[in-house]
């Protein structure tokens, strides 16, 4: 069931509980990847609007991590892999403290922060293990694993190619740094509970929410489709 959250964005938690979970508004945690132009400074200050009306806590977290390594992988130089993460990152990262700013909402229940600033932590240098483990060992969290990399990066091979076997490893590397907050964020945070919030869904959805046994996420973290509100016609045609 669609949850209009306000006039700018609709909600669709994932599952019953994920509903619940957003019902209860203790944390939000809203992903973001280098380079993607839906993540303008306008969209970021607007989801900050949202989050902050619905939610006690919020964290924009974007990703830093194995960047130059994606670049390289897809056909840059080492050294022009590096310097176009480095500009992708430092970007990325105005772009979500300007829109934070715009916001309006200068109050400490909104946190930016890099996913490198995580690996310290305990318990998502756990987490991270658990991924990693699950990725040489079950072949559904595997499979949803490589849709995942292929839904991100499919429109950077050549029409009619695969992933190299080292393309689909940097890729793993790639996701395996972001998949803990989807796994249990509450407990790298220390909250209640979380949602995870994203603009669409995600193959591993299924994997992480849905089914009965392997790697799922814990039982306070949720997962939600978050995207701007469509328009009637929108609605109609779909």
């Amino acid at each position: 069931m669609t949850i209009t959250a306000d006039a700018s964005f609709e909600v669709l938690p994932f599952t019953r509980t994920c509903r619940h979970i957003w019902e209860d508004g203790d944390h939000v945690l809203i992903g973001v990847s280098p380079g993607n132009s839906y993540f303008s400074a306008e969209r970021v200050s607007a989801l900050a609007r949202w989050a902050v009306s619905r939610f006690a806590q919020v964290d924009f977290v974007y990703a830093d991590l194995h960047v130059d390594r994606m670049f390289a992988a897809f056909g840059y130089t080492p050294e022009h892999a590096s310097r176009r993460a480095s500009k992708e990152i430092k970007a990325v990262r105005r772009r979500i403290i300007k829109g934070v700013e715009d916001s309006g909402h200068e109050h400490a229940e909104i946190r930016v922060r890099a996913l490198s600033e995580f690996q310290p932590n305990l318990v998502y240098q756990l987490l991270h293990r658990r991924v990693l483990h699950f990725l040489e060992t079950d072949d559904p969290f595997r499979k949803g694993c490589e849709e995942m990399a292929l839904h991100f990066v499919g429109s950077k091979l050549p029409e009619g190619e695969s992933m190299t076997d080292s393309q689909l490893r940097v890729c793993f590397d790639y996701l395996a740094a972001e998949l803990p907050f989807f796994i249990d964020t509450p407990s790298i945070l220390d909250v209640p509970s979380s949602v995870a919030a994203y603009h669409v869904r995600m193959p591993m959805t299924d994997v992480l929410f849905a089914r009965g046994g392997g790697l799922r996420a814990t039982r306070n973290q949720a997962y939600a489709l978050v995207r701007p509100e469509r328009s009637a016609d929108e609605r109609r045609a779909a």
